[in-house]
């Protein structure tokens, strides 16, 4: 028997954390709740255990959750482990600080537990089968999914609608070509000249739709929208942030490659058709 994906769970609210443990557990996964962290011990605990997704409340004692995220984003180990922030800050301004940070999702406190466990099914999903995968396949696999939604649902007497914010990707098996650049959706692989790429998973669907939509100028909110799954119009360092550490990825393989992303002033950023 599949076991059940794993949730590592911080926030000090003991009512919302049983609450939210419960709700999890009812919908199929395993959860080990903490009142609070340490970062480098909480590090090293999801890097031994690797859990298949992390969620912070951001108000925590000692090392509150927005460095908690900056740890997990520092290390190699868990770079990659995706994370939904739960705080009862609901401005965009911290919508944005968390993101910037590296947060792949934001929820807003008092939060219904059908949306929290739709997001969590969400992350789960993404960081666990190719972006490529249908909506329809990708939850027959991976996260528990619909059926252990409407147990949880069942469970808590929930009744509000479920939300996936996950951008939908286009159904792509071929490997993509720029110039130098190489990118298989399908293995989830890049590289240049021959030298393998090490991608964040942001990192990578980055560059994957730019190289879907290689030589046409994407704005960042369109980018925002469709690696990050989020509609955002004002100032954001998101995009910009992860361009600059993806041209340093490129330019350590091959001096150069960094010259395929193009930064169109006053519009977003698009990358060079190359030579094939």
């Amino acid at each position: 028997m599949e076991e059940s994906p794993l949730i590592y769970y911080v926030e000090d609210d003991e009512h919302v954390r049983d609450l939210t443990s419960y709700a999890l557990r009812q919908a199929g996964f395993q959860v080990h709740a903490l009142p609070e962290a340490r970062k480098r011990d909480f590090v090293a605990e999801c890097a031994k255990a690797q859990p298949a997704a992390v969620l912070l409340d951001i108000m925590l004692p000692g090392d509150d959750g927005m460095e908690l995220l900056r740890a997990l984003r520092a290390s190699d180990a868990t770079e990659a482990i995706p994370v939904l922030m739960l705080t009862a800050k609901g401005t965009e301004f911290d919508k944005v600080v968390g993101l910037d940070a590296g947060a792949d999702d934001y929820l807003s406190k008092p939060y219904g537990m059908m949306e929290l466990i739709s997001r969590v099914n969400a992350l789960v999903r993404r960081a666990s089968r190719p972006a490529h995968v249908s909506g329809k396949a990708a939850g027959a696999a991976g996260a528990p999914g619909a059926a252990g939604t409407a147990r949880a649902a069942s469970a808590l007497g929930a009744a509000s609608a479920a939300t996936n914010t996950a951008a939908s990707a286009p159904d792509l098996d071929d490997v993509l070509q720029a110039g130098d650049i190489e990118l298989s959706p399908l293995a989830r692989t890049a590289e240049v000249g021959g030298v393998e790429l090490s991608l964040t998973r942001k990192e990578f669907d980055l560059l994957r739709f730019l190289m879907e939509n290689r030589g046409r100028v994407l704005t960042r909110e369109q980018l925002l929208e469709a690696v990050w799954g989020i509609s955002f119009v004002g100032e954001t360092r998101t995009v910009d942030m992860h361009v600059k550490t993806l041209r340093k990825k490129l330019a350590q393989a091959r001096p150069g490659a960094e010259g395929a992303i193009v930064t169109v002033r006053g519009s977003g950023y698009r990358l060079r058709k190359g030579d094939r």
